[in-house]
């Protein structure tokens, strides 16, 4: 592994809530640095199965040398069939850590950070042609609010889609630099927060993190084990939300309340986690980057 590639996040944390058996089939939906991984593969024994999803081809790199481990170069979306397609199912646990690695911020060239100038790009998967610089520049004035009210909660949203739409008449937005100089006479309070919020929303447009994660919850109840154990580490709200009502219900979809009965929940899946947990003194003392994670964790029932 790059040793500042990324610090895996609540990382015990994760090892105990998955209960790892030695010859179980585990995924790593994020390999990233491959810290989670492994981790994993130490609890492993020689039977055991690792299965790595990463859409970023730089976390090739960082791949062991172990037979135990199957990388799969695509987004976990993907999930069902690539673990069909190599035979793999169904599995003991999985593990997800929504984060974007510290790799992709420190990269400048990636276009993730506020910190550097470079092309407004922001993909995750390099293949697909979406970037930051195309949301910015062609979706019209009430998608873009959307987006940054909803993705980057930020206050102004309205205000800033207004002076994006105004400003890409004028001037290029194809650079960091670029875009926050058109955008700065809408900057509202900390500018390093504001930045901060903007970047969050255009990255998660531009990944379809929120869609992604729909597709993988989905999937779940169809490729782990009665027994079997998933955690997922999220980052935002609107992820957090997702997870907790998916372990709760066994669905993303809204629940019609009857007025006159009460209609038990049949989700196949029991939280192990009533709260989420997050970062200690510790950790956050080594890795501020963790202060927003929060860990949910659920078993399989039925």
């Amino acid at each position: 592994m790059q040793p500042s590639y990324h610090i895996p996040v609540l990382l015990a944390e994760v090892i105990e809530g998955l209960s790892i058996k030695p010859d179980g089939i585990y995924v790593d939906c994020t390999f990233g640095g491959g810290g989670h991984a492994r981790a994993i593969l130490e609890k492993l024994g020689p039977q055991g199965r690792l299965v790595a999803f990463d859409q970023d081809s730089d976390a090739r790199a960082n791949l062991p040398t172990d037979d135990r481990i199957v990388f799969v170069p695509e987004n976990f979306r993907y999930l069902h069939r690539f673990l069909r397609l190599h035979g793999l199912l169904p599995v003991d646990g999985l593990l997800a850590d929504l984060g974007v690695s510290s790799h992709q911020f420190d990269e400048a060239s990636r276009g993730f950070s506020t910190r550097f100038d470079a092309a407004l790009d922001m993909r995750m998967d390099q293949r697909l042609s979406k970037t930051a610089f195309w949301v910015v520049d062609t979706y019209q004035e009430a998608k873009l609010h959307k987006i940054f009210e909803q993705y980057g909660e930020v206050t102004n949203a309205k205000t800033l889609a207004k002076t994006i739409v105004a400003a890409r008449a004028t001037q290029s937005l194809r650079t960091i630099d670029g875009f926050k100089q058109a955008i700065r006479d809408a900057v509202k309070g900390n500018p390093n927060k504001y930045f901060a919020q903007v970047f969050q929303a255009l990255r998660m447009e531009v990944n379809e993190e929120l869609d992604a994660l729909n597709e993988l919850l989905s999937q779940l109840s169809q490729v782990i084990k009665p027994g079997g154990r998933v955690a997922i580490i999220s980052f935002h709200s609107l992820e957090d939300r997702m997870v907790k009502q998916f372990f709760k219900e066994g669905t993303l979809e809204q629940r019609q309340d009857h007025p006159f009965l009460s209609i038990p929940s049949t989700s196949p899946w029991k939280p192990l986690t009533k709260k989420p947990v997050v970062a200690g003194s510790e950790e956050l003392k080594k890795n501020p980057r963790s202060r927003s994670a929060k860990l949910r964790v659920a078993q399989k029932v039925a």
